[in-house]
């Protein structure tokens, strides 16, 4: 049995996949996702904060007794940007070795380049859709940076843009619920780091709007009106561009009080995810005006499916 573990740190949270890949193709054991914000204060301070760190190591324990408990044969972490350049980095990577080391002797987090990283969350987003539907453009939203990718079979181009859901946060949106003001300069930020991104990464040509991680599909199951998450029903569901809006638009007015009574909200993202959203609709302004898109379509399956299949036999 060729039984795989998948580990995505980021800057939000930490997830995990066990996988069995059978001829290309994975079939779930476990998923799960928790938030542990890594990322806390990184931007300010250039270091973990120690309690993130500590957070980081518990849930990572966990997940390690998991795959040992599931025969996992084959590991593999990312980790976030920050990773590679926190002052104190080096404490990080020592206690993903104890974690993994664990699962498979030797194993230990590491910090891919960006192309990489572009072509894992591409591989792992647009594997279901039909490339009738090429070419892609997908858009990984992050707590620290905002990953976007165009390709058809593969990858065209990509950039990773330092605008992430939590990043965005701790600069820009400090009231709650935050300001017009406060809000007005988060759209700035947001349109500088778009407009980088998009020198590098042409999205004129694109048809299809994919997104992926925590704050796409939260947005998804607001705009189906869930009221508790439901994976089955988020995976490759498609949302119009007026019901799109229309949630963002809601979650950025909104306290974190607010956030937290809507059922679908992960508690760990309730005072991010305001931030998340005007990514979000900045991006539906550049990809409706230069595209002509006006849908999303989000998918369940991301960089955490791409990192399982890298280490599938065959």
């Amino acid at each position: 049995m060729n039984r795989v573990g998948a580990i995505d740190c980021g800057t939000n949270s930490i997830r995990l996949l066990i996988a069995d890949a059978v001829d290309g193709r994975l079939h779930d054991v476990h998923r799960e996702m928790r938030i542990v914000r890594l990322g806390q204060g990184v931007d300010a301070t250039g270091e973990f904060a120690p309690e993130a760190l500590a957070r980081t190591e518990s849930a990572l324990a966990d997940y390690a007794a998991l795959m040992v408990k599931h025969s996992v044969s084959a590991v593999r972490m990312v980790a976030t940007s920050a990773a590679r350049d926190a002052g104190n980095r080096d404490e990080f990577f020592a206690m993903t070795a104890r974690q993994l080391g664990a699962v498979v002797p030797g194993s230990v987090a590491e910090v891919i380049t960006g192309t990489e990283e572009a072509e894992l969350s591409f591989r792992g987003a647009v594997g279901e859709l039909d490339p009738v539907e090429a070419p892609f453009v997908v858009v990984d939203l992050g707590g620290g940076s905002t990953e976007l990718v165009v390709g058809k079979d593969s990858v065209q181009a990509s950039f990773s843009a330092d605008i992430g859901c939590v990043r965005l946060t701790e600069r820009c949106l400090h009231s709650d619920p935050p300001t017009a003001a406060e809000v007005q300069a988060a759209r700035a930020v947001v349109r500088d780091g778009l407009a980088e991104a998009l020198r590098a990464v042409p999205v004129d040509g694109a048809h299809t709007w994919v997104g992926v991680a925590g704050t796409m599909t939260t947005l998804s199951a607001l705009a189906q009106g869930m009221t508790e998450y439901d994976a089955d029903a988020i995976h490759l569901s498609r949302i119009g561009f007026d019901d799109l809006l229309r949630v963002c638009d809601e979650l950025i007015g909104m306290t974190k009080q607010q956030r937290l009574a809507l059922g679908p909200m992960h508690e760990g993202r309730a005072d991010v995810i305001g931030g998340g959203a005007i990514i979000v609709e900045e991006l539906a302004a550049v990809l409706g005006d230069r595209a002509g898109i006006d849908q999303l379509v989000v998918s369940e399956h991301d960089i955490l499916d791409g990192i399982a299949l890298s280490i599938a036999p065959g």
